[in-house]
Formats: structure tokens, C-alpha cells, sequence
């Protein structure tokens, strides 16, 4: 580790995604009175990275463009920079990311935005390359352009950030809520709309990349309780079996990955979060109480003996989560070659687990194997006969080098998973 000399302000952090980009050449603030007060001393515009320590994304831009000593050398000269935890402090990230979803129509992390010294944001974006490329603009030109804009044309800057701000503004006011009438037809509208976004085939509301959305399934669950309409409870149970089945789920070890990046949840973006696990869990239980199918009991308890083993500190607490990456590659602890699934497990038990979960000699994500059961319609039978060679690949998993984890214990996401532990 380099000398504490060498690091920028986020050496004194707490947040472990801080505390990943406090050695780089970038001159990073904590979000801070100061670090607010030094943009309008300055007067220069604030370069605003949000994002958190397990985001792949987020790596790829620090590799790219923050440990990179010629985009430092733009931010240091032209800008205040500001790096801020979406964990530790929610309500900026709320904030800015309304507004990029408001520039930009999308969102995501990392969040990346340009404002103004009193925090009015004009530019939005999320990841970056450091240079032009496949039609997105780099990092590059973008600072360079803001800084021209700024110093020869800011009033334009100063406009744009308020149409942003008075954009915001209107969607927060709420003078006319009482206006609104709480019906019935609330819920039959709701209902109609997730019938529209369903995806029959594979379950979920959207076609790529697909989120698990527990909420709408709990929406669904009370839908078919209340109405007792079939429609209801089969689209939960569709998308509940096909997120199981697909690769974000975690076959080996338990648990669910935060989202796939196909429609049938094939491939995971891998990284793992303590507050999808515990609102899938109770997604799953839920379920289980009104159908009584122990499928839905046992995945449930699958995904609290993965919280119990990997997510939980000595003291109790639940970390927040576990990184996309290892050893710099996406996916790479999770993902197996046929080649040494057959070494660990044998010929026989070996070519079994691989038919039963669709690992090949080709593989099925960028030559390796994420192990599905898409193609299987597995029995309890076949899932306890395979349950010793899953905990043979799991110990041998465990020899490799673990992706990072996110060690914070919020009290926010603890509350969900203790609750989802309750209803377990």
C-alpha cells in the first residue's frame, strides 16, 4: 500500500468505496461544507461521481479514467471533485439521479454529474470511456468542452441547471395529491399494467437487462388475494421459477445476483446485494404461504444459509455486499470450465451436474459456464441427488480469490433482512 502521503482527501473516509479511490492521481472530496465551499471560492463547476465499492461499472471507469494520470490532471486543473458512497448518503444520490434520469432518460451507476459551485447539476451521465468510442463521447472531451462552456458561455450552464432544478421542483409538489381518489380501479389499472409489461416466456416485466422487482410481485400476491384472480398468482410463480432457474441465481453457493442482462436471467451482472437477497426471500415465502409448494420455502432458505455464510459479520450484522469482480474480471469466481467440473466431481456424478446445468465445452458465457437450469425442468429428486457434488464444487469455489466485499452494516437494509429472516 502507498504512503499516506501519497493519498487525496479519502484516505479519512469510513465508506469502503471511498476509501477504493483514495489513491488515485484524482484530488477527490468527501461530500462536505468544505468541499462545497472550495467549488465557489475557486469558481469552478464540481465534477460529481457517484457510485458504491461492489459496481462493476464503477471499476471499469476508475481503471479507465481515475487511475489515469491525463484525466486527473483536467479534473485537478479545471474542476472540484466529489466522490460520494450512493450507500452512505442515499439522499444525494436521490437527488442526482433524478436529474440524470431527467437529462438523460436513463440512470445508473456510476452517476456522473456536472453543476454548479451552489450543487446545480447541467450535465448528467453515468459510465464514461476516457476517449470517444462506440459512438459515446469520452470523458475527455466532455471536461474539456464543460470547461470552454464555463469560463466563455456559463450563463448557458446557469439556465440549463435551473430548467433541471424547476423540472424537479414540479414532479416534488404535492399540492393537488388531495385531489386524487383512492379507488378500487387503482388496483385493477396496476394490475393491467404488469399484464401489459409481462413477459409470458420468462417471467418478469421487461425485456433487457431485467431487474427482479419483488415489489410488483407483492403487489400480485395480495392482487390474487384479494381478487382471487389465477392471472395474478401465475405470474408470480413463472417469474419466481425462471429467476431460480436462470443464472442470477446462484446455483452453487445460493443467493441472487442484483440483475440479468437477457430476458430469460441467463447472464448475471453478478455482483450480489444484501437487500435483493431479503426482498426475494420474502418474495419466495410469500409465495410458499399461499401455494404450500416447498420449492419456494426451500430456495427461501437457500438464500438465508448464502446471507449467513457470506454476508454476515462476527457481531451479527449483515454486510451490504459482495463484488461483481475478482481479480479484475467480471463473473470470474462464479463461472466453471466442463474441464474442472469433471476433475472435482468425477466422470459420472461430473457429467451429470453439467447435462442437469447446461455446462459445455463451449460454455454459455464468453467461453466459460454460468451454471441454469433453463433448459432442465429439475425434480426434487435430481436437486437432493446433486446436493453433494454442489457443496464438492462450493468448497473448491472457496479456494479461489473471493471478490470484494462491501463490509458496511446499514441499518436500513439490516431492517429489511431481519425481516425477511422473521417471516422465514
Amino acid at each position: 500500500m502507498p504512503s499516506k502521503s501519497l493519498a487525496n482527501d479519502l484516505i479519512n473516509e469510513k465508506s469502503p468505496y471511498l476509501l477504493q479511490h483514495a489513491y488515485n492521481p484524482v484530488n477527490w472530496l468527501a461530500w462536505n461544507d468544505a468541499a462545497l465551499s472550495r467549488a465557489k471560492h475557486d469558481d469552478k463547476p464540481i465534477f460529481l461521481s457517484i457510485g458504491y465499492s461492489t459496481c462493476h461499472w464503477c471499476h471499469v471507469m476508475e481503471r479507465e479514467s481515475f487511475e489515469d494520470e491525463e484525466v486527473a490532471q483536467v479534473l485537478n486543473r479545471d474542476f472540484i471533485s466529489i466522490k460520494v458512497d450512493r450507500e452512505e448518503r442515499p439522499d444525494i444520490d436521490n437527488i442526482y439521479m433524478e436529474a440524470c434520469q431527467l437529462m438523460t432518460g436513463h440512470g445508473g451507476w456510476p452517476l456522473t454529474i456536472v453543476m454548479t459551485p451552489e450543487g446545480k447539476p447541467f450535465f448528467a451521465a453515468t459510465y464514461l470511456p476516457k476517449t470517444s468510442q462506440a459512438g459515446r463521447v469520452g470523458l475527455i472531451e466532455i471536461l474539456n468542452r464543460i470547461d470552454e462552456l464555463w469560463k466563455n458561455e456559463r450563463a448557458e450552464l446557469y439556465a440549463i441547471s435551473e430548467q433541471v432544478l424547476n423540472h424537479i421542483s414540479s414532479n416534488l409538489d404535492f399540492t393537488h395529491v388531495s385531489d386524487i381518489v383512492l379507488d378500487e380501479s387503482i388496483l385493477h389499472n396496476n394490475f393491467a399494467g404488469l399484464v401489459n409489461r409481462y413477459d409470458k416466456r420468462y417471467g418478469g416485466f421487461a425485456s433487457a437487462p431485467k431487474f427482479p422487482t419483488p415489489h410488483n410481485l407483492y403487489f400480485l400476491l395480495r392482487y390474487y388475494s384479494f381478487t382471487g384472480k389465477q392471472e395474478a398468482l401465475d405470474m408470480v410463480e413463472n417469474t419466481l421459477q425462471s429467476m431460480y432457474r436462470g443464472g442470477i441465481y446462484d446455483h452453487v453457493g445460493f443467493g441472487f445476483a442484483r440483475y440479468s442482462t437477457d430476458n430469460k436471467w441467463l447472464v448475471p451482472h453478478f455482483e450480489k446485494m444484501l437487500y435483493d437477497n431479503a426482498l426475494l426471500a420474502i418474495a419466495f415465502l410469500e409465495t410458499y404461504q399461499i401455494t404450500k409448494d416447498d420449492f419456494y420455502a426451500q430456495t427461501a432458505r437457500e438464500i438465508f444459509t448464502y446471507v449467513l455464510r457470506d454476508l454476515t459479520s462476527d457481531e451479527g450484522g449483515f454486510y451490504s455486499a459482495e463484488d461483481a469482480d475478482s481479480e479484475g474480471v467480471e463473473g470470474k469466481f462464479l463461472v466453471w470450465d466442463k474441464t474442472e467440473v469433471i476433475s472435482i466431481l468425477g466422470e459420472k456424478e461430473g457429467e451429470e451436474f453439467c447435462s442437469t446445468y447446461d455446462i459445455t465445452e463451449k460454455g454459455n458465457f464468453e467461453g466459460k459456464n454460468i451454471p441454469n437450469l433453463i433448459k432442465s425442468d429439475i425434480n426434487k429428486g435430481v436437486r437432493k441427488r446433486l446436493e453433494d457434488a454442489r457443496d464438492k464444487l462450493l468448497q473448491q469455489r472457496r479456494l479461489r480469490v473471493p471478490p470484494h466485499k462491501d463490509d458496511k452494516v446499514l441499518t436500513a437494509w439490516n431492517g429489511l433482512m431481519i425481516a425477511a429472516f422473521a417471516y422465514g
